[in-house]
């Protein structure tokens, strides 16, 4: 009898009990512990190897095992309540005012004494982005009577800014971006301007391509305009100031720009914090005001909070400030040196191979797509080496994320040059067949295959969480 096809999604049926009702007495500590480190250790394997792009932004086993001990130590700490743990509130401040002066906070004060660049931590890069999006939609009703807001953002900009847009009401106006560039257009981003738009949006970088936004451009017309700015850093933000530094040719992105008016920069990523942090930053108190929550007359007391989380575990807080602490702009700087070493290495390599175009100027994400082979098949021919890709689409197109991992093993860059040949010799010979990577995008090429698309990523979360 053949053995039972292992769900990739469900990689431990049949290994370990499934836990479907508490069980009656408990189990011992050690044996839970041990179930634990069994999946976490085959699970770091994937990703050690240094061949999964993005995904695991980590300064090394010695750094998350020091961030972990200071976790520990304030995992049972709630950041709300500042009157029992005063310690959360000045870590919190911290971070704001380390991230802040990292983008040149500096520069809006001179400007303006009164553009004191503050924020706020938060669990992670969407919830900065829902936070800000927020911001400009209850700014535009309060201070010019919007009352149905729309936000101008680049097709690249993140899907948050959309998740944004559905739970606050806002219409997102989406701006198509194209070859050769791949960057937003300035002149289609002020044409989709409306006396309703209470912000534009822009990327440093964004997600698929890595790239930077022409943000001087999109900063002069959001002054002209008179309306919001929102530089998402997410990705870039705690690493593009040490590629600057570094003499690389990085646009300014930050708050030296006159018409940013907030960013978001995710302290878990380049940052090498704990997963569960981000800071979203704004030019001045008075914005940063309309992202605040209060019932002033609640039977249970008054309740305000500063985000969209009530609740949050403070050890995430404080592995955010000893990570930045500990690190500081020496460690930030040499992680930033490692990274685009590997990455100036990978896209030497990747440009040796005719049938693929690197996309755009990249600096630590290396996209490319192909005019002469299909790319899907390329990246099916990757995973049989144990290569991790971002697939995208619109067009098809691959990207290779780089982190710290990636630093510590060697010949990376030549071992993923030589697989690329070779994969782009299997895409010529399935020439004309469809490619497993293709299942998914496939069905996108019109509002059914959306439909399609919904169902199928719905179905799967359904089959991950037990319906």
């Amino acid at each position: 009898m053949s053995p039972q096809p292992v769900d990739p999604l469900k990689p431990y049926q049949g290994r370990f009990e499934p836990r479907n009702a508490l069980p009656a007495g408990g189990r011992s500590k050690e044996d839970v512990y041990q179930e634990l480190a069994t999946m976490a250790a085959e699970e770091n394997a994937r990703w050690q190897s240094g061949q999964v792009s993005g995904t695991f932004y980590h300064a090394g086993e010695a750094h998350r095992e020091f961030l972990n001990r200071v976790c520990a130590l304030f995992t049972h700490v709630n950041t709300i309540q500042f009157d029992l743990c005063p310690s959360m509130f000045k870590m919190e401040s911290e971070v704001i005012a380390m991230t802040a002066r990292m983008l040149n906070a500096e520069a809006a004060l001179a400007r303006n004494p009164a553009d004191q660049v503050c924020g706020t931590m938060t669990s992670g890069g969407s919830e900065s982005i829902l936070m800000a999006m927020k911001v400009y939609r209850d700014r535009g009703r309060a201070e010019k009577g919007v009352t149905a807001p729309e936000i101008v953002m680049p097709d690249t900009a993140h899907p948050a800014f959309d998740k944004a847009g559905e739970y606050f009401g806002i219409r997102m106006v989406h701006v198509p971006v194209a070859a050769p560039d791949f960057r937003v257009d300035p002149r289609r981003v002020e044409d989709a301007i409306t006396p309703n738009t209470v912000a534009v949006v822009g990327s440093a970088g964004n997600y698929p391509y890595g790239l930077i936004d022409p943000l001087e451009d999109l900063s002069a017309i959001a002054i002209e305009r008179g309306i919001g700015f929102h530089v998402d850093g997410c990705l870039g933000g705690f690493i593009l100031p040490w590629i600057e530094r570094l003499g690389y040719p990085v646009p300014p992105f930050d708050f030296r720009l006159p018409g940013v008016t907030s960013m978001s920069a995710d302290t878990h990523k380049y940052g090498y914090a704990l997963k569960g942090t981000s800071v979203v930053l704004y030019a001045n108190p008075r914005l940063r005001r309309y992202q605040y929550f209060n019932v002033p007359d609640w039977p249970g007391g008054m309740y305000a909070s500063p985000t969209a989380a009530g609740s949050r575990s403070g050890g995430l807080t404080a592995a955010a400030w000893a990570s930045m602490v500990y690190l500081g702009e020496e460690g930030y700087l040499e992680a930033a040196r490692r990274i685009m070493a590997v990455a100036d290495a990978l896209k030497a390599g990747i440009g040796t191979i005719p049938e693929l175009t690197i996309i755009g100027q990249p600096t630590f994400v290396i996209s490319f797509r192909s005019d002469e082979v299909d790319i899907y098949h390329v990246n099916d021919f990757m995973k049989t080496r144990g290569w991790r890709y971002n697939c995208l689409q619109l067009p098809p197109a691959l990207h290779f994320c780089v982190t710290l991992p990636q630093t510590d093993v060697s010949g990376l860059a030549e071992r993923m040059t030589a697989d690329l040949r070779e994969a782009v010799a299997y895409a010529r010979e399935k020439a004309g067949t469809m490619a497993e990577t293709t299942a998914l995008y496939g069905l996108a090429g019109s509002l059914d295959g959306n439909r399609q698309i919904t169902e199928l990523v719905y179905g799967v979360f359904d089959h991950l969480f037990g319906v």
